[in-house]
């Protein structure tokens, strides 16, 4: 199974697509949408749609793993976040991808453990689950990894413990049982 994970921006758009193949998690492709803030809000979130429909389009996921918004203190950062998702669940819509969203505190406690685990703590797993020597940068990607990752996490019943692999029958809230059966995980 192919999974896209976008973590949305008006500037910049991270993108991850991982695949789940019998338990081995592998990185297909990772980016950044990268947009000139001199450009209008439509111009950029028309640029932002094509470019994912294109790695949809090359790609054929099955499912598309989106962040959630989140309150800012700027409302019009909000209000352009909020068009920018907009237009990616359109796009998962027009090209019959199933969408699912992702609260970025849920994203981290799956990954880590922790709902409030740093952007470098989610990287490092992003990493470490796809078994990737050097560092995933710049967050917005590891951030768009790490929204992918989630989604294969949650929606198997298996869960990965690094270099791709995966357990059976460990449920994803039971995170006391899984850092004792890894401790080497905890970071």
């Amino acid at each position: 199974m192919i999974v896209v994970g976008v973590d949305p921006g008006s500037v910049r758009t991270g993108y991850g697509i991982v695949k789940d193949e019998k338990g081995t998690f592998s990185l297909i492709d990772c980016g950044v949408i990268r947009l000139s803030s001199r450009q209008s809000l439509p111009e950029r979130i028309k640029i932002i749609y094509d470019e994912l429909g294109k790695l949809i389009a090359v790609n054929k996921p099955a499912r598309l793993a989106l962040e959630t918004g989140y309150v800012n203190r700027n409302a019009q950062s909000a209000l352009k976040l909020g068009q920018v998702r907009g237009a990616v669940v359109a796009l998962a819509m027009n090209r019959k991808v199933e969408l699912h969203e992702y609260a970025p505190r849920e994203v981290k406690q799956v990954l880590t453990g922790r709902g409030g685990a740093s952007k470098e703590q989610v990287a490092y797993m992003a990493r470490y689950f796809l078994n990737i020597g050097n560092p995933i940068k710049p967050f917005d990607v590891s951030d768009a990894l790490g929204i992918a990752l989630c989604d294969l996490l949650c929606k198997t019943s298996p869960v990965s413990v690094g270099n791709g692999k995966t357990e059976p029958a460990m449920r994803r809230n039971n995170w006391s049982e899984f850092v004792k059966a890894n401790p080497d995980l905890v970071i």
